[in-house]
């Protein structure tokens, strides 16, 4: 029986794991052209901050790698192809009192197997909301922070990550969850966790990634098996977005220690198939490839004029 393949057992299919987002990325890039791997960022250790009271007396912020929606920047709407012109290259913040149009288009979510029409998925500031009414968490700060999904560590070490903890220090916060959309955002808002648990405030991150996330050792970790751009719920499904914002909180409280990964139980779909597409070259042709390509060159070019204009750089 042990030699048979036909699953005898009641064994999952191999392709029901999680996604290995960076060999995935590393292969997608090479096929394109690209020769030098990336370097993605790895720590066997990380810092950790157990919550310094009761989370219903936590101040609670939320940090994302979305883009405020700028109409002058092109299609962002749901479905809209990678748009390297929405993107942001400076953190910023946002009141929380307020409500927010928020966007993904600027970053790598799977455009196959969601659409990004339910902002909810990648920003869940209402339901933490509710949560701060219900009395599970103390309030949510006065301001949220976005968070420049940017390749360069250096930058998001040096630069990003210690103005995040500038901001969430002068809004008084206790907590902080970090919400990823794309395989970079998940490094990103990885390294920024660590830089806040090391000064004392504690975190997690609710993403989609896991080898990603794993690798650069986040203090806290939710992982949702779904298509990248849904790591707070599945769409227009409130009861997935609360149940995933819940298991953040306990998370929050209950983790023993730094590097503490917790698995949802909700599935995408009973059909795992949906995880062999992402940036998988085996299911592209060469002319798919090659337009790829183009179309990723154009969009870098965007996004280096978007950059240049907000260092001030004349063009």
């Amino acid at each position: 029986m042990s030699g048979r393949t036909d699953r005898p057992f009641g064994f999952a299919p191999d392709l029901d794991a999680p996604i290995p987002y960076m060999q995935r990325t590393r292969e997608y890039y090479r096929a394109l052209g690209y020769e030098t791997p990336y370097r993605w960022a790895h720590y066997n250790d990380a810092p950790f901050q157990p919550l310094k009271k009761p989370l219903a007396q936590s101040r609670v912020t939320i940090v994302t790698t979305a883009a405020p929606y700028d109409p002058a920047k092109g299609d962002q709407g749901p479905g809209a192809k990678y748009n390297g012109s929405a993107k942001f290259f400076r953190v910023y913040d946002g009141d929380t009192s307020k409500e927010h149009d928020l966007r993904i288009s600027h970053i790598a979510y799977d455009r196959i197997h969601t659409s990004a029409e339910d902002s909810n998925t990648w920003f869940p500031l209402p339901q933490l909301l509710r949560f701060a009414k219900e009395g599970r968490i103390g309030e949510v700060a006065p301001r949220f922070f976005g968070a420049p999904t940017n390749r360069s560590h250096r930058v998001t070490i040096e630069t990003d990550a210690p103005e995040i903890l500038a901001r969430c220090k002068t809004n008084e916060v206790d907590a902080a969850i970090l919400v990823p959309n794309c395989p970079v955002c998940h490094q990103t808002v990885t390294l920024i966790a660590r830089h806040l648990e090391a000064n004392g405030i504690a975190t997690v991150v609710m993403g989609c990634a896991k080898d990603i996330v794993e690798h650069a050792g986040a203090p806290r970790f939710l992982f949702s098996d779904f298509p990248l751009g849904n790591s707070a719920g599945k769409p227009f499904d409130p009861q997935s977005q609360k149940f995933t914002l819940e298991l953040a909180l306990r998370l929050l409280e209950s983790a023993p220690g730094p590097r503490t990964t917790l698995q949802s139980p909700l599935r995408w779909s009973a059909d795992p198939s949906w995880k062999l597409d992402y940036d998988n070259i085996e299911r592209m042709t060469p002319d798919e490839i090659a337009r790829r390509r183009r179309e990723f060159d154009a969009q870098k070019e965007a996004a280096r004029k978007q950059r240049e204009d907000a260092a001030g750089i004349a063009r």
